[in-house]
């Protein structure tokens, strides 16, 4: 229902901007932006509010008269926060505005009585196989367990995220980790699905993992190994020669190498002395005087 415009009220613009300076810092009351009926012979008259840090919000001055009355009288004053103010975000409590992650060395979380993922525990009831039972499954002597709602949560929370089958490194695994030596089976209801892996060479030592993840270090996966290359018998080449050029003396005869020595082999010979001569005499010719 819309209320009928007051035209008294209306007319108490400069009434309301006199008002609204009184309690506002010189120089933050701009332009006059209207007036809203809130009632019968009740209105508010908006301001723009200059200060830097209210952007978008308005000065309010509320003006009313009483019945029969052509004078308006002024409610009271209000900054308030219009269309396109900047506002600080909702309040969230301590214990709802803690992120997973955020929780650091000494840091303690509050105690929620009603948490939906917890349910009372089981007291021992004396009878062996219900007591047992409820020890391997609801966890028996603790004073609250896992609710098939914290079972399912948790349950979808590690199926969609890296302990399952959907991350990049067990997309491109050989093999499930169900079928790993190093796989160990949970306990209680989640033991159909998940476990915890104790390889310290894969990354997710310590953690749990599906049944349907996989990594690189399974323990029954090997590496692909490369089929050796044939190598051929060598093949010996003895049509090949070696030439070896040789200086020769004016003589003709070949001057040997003297790195190596070998023109000094006939002069150094054992048993001649290095006065000597080097000419050979014939054997059939006398010797001479």
């Amino acid at each position: 229902m819309t209320t009928k415009r007051d035209a008294i009220l209306a007319e108490a613009v400069p009434l309301a901007r006199a008002e609204v300076d009184k309690v506002a810092e010189p120089g933050t009351v701009g332009e006059y932006l209207g007036m809203d009926m809130l009632g019968g012979r009740l209105a508010m008259h908006w301001f723009e509010c200059l200060s830097p840090g209210y952007r978008g919000w308005r000065w309010g001055a509320s003006v009313a008269r009483v019945s029969r009355s052509r004078t308006a009288t002024v409610c009271e004053t209000n900054l308030l926060p219009g269309p396109d103010a900047i506002l600080a975000p909702d309040w969230v409590p301590y214990a709802d505005r803690i992120a997973p992650g955020d929780l650091g060395a000494g840091d303690v979380l509050p105690y929620r009585l009603d948490d939906p993922n917890l349910e009372a525990g089981f007291e021992a009831t004396g009878d062996e196989d219900v007591d047992q039972m409820a020890i391997w499954e609801l966890g028996l002597g603790r004073h609250r367990v896992l609710s098939a709602q914290g079972r399912g949560t948790a349950a979808t929370r590690w199926y969609e995220g890296d302990p399952g089958p959907t991350c990049e490194i067990a997309q491109q695994a050989s093999a499930p980790c169900s079928t790993c030596g190093y796989f160990v089976p949970m306990a209680g209801a989640l033991r159909t699905v998940f476990g915890v892996c104790a390889n310290e060479w894969s990354p997710s030592d310590g953690r749990v993992v599906s049944l349907d993840h996989g990594c690189g270090a399974h323990s029954e996966v090997d590496v692909r190994r490369p089929r050796p290359a044939s190598v051929q018998d060598p093949v010996l080449d003895e049509l090949a020669v070696d030439i070896e050029v040789h200086e020769t003396t004016e003589g003709g005869a070949s001057q040997g190498d003297p790195s190596t020595g070998e023109g000094d082999a006939e002069r150094d010979a054992p048993g001649r002395h290095p006065d000597e001569a080097t000419t050979h005499e014939s054997p059939d010719e006398p010797p001479t005087d």
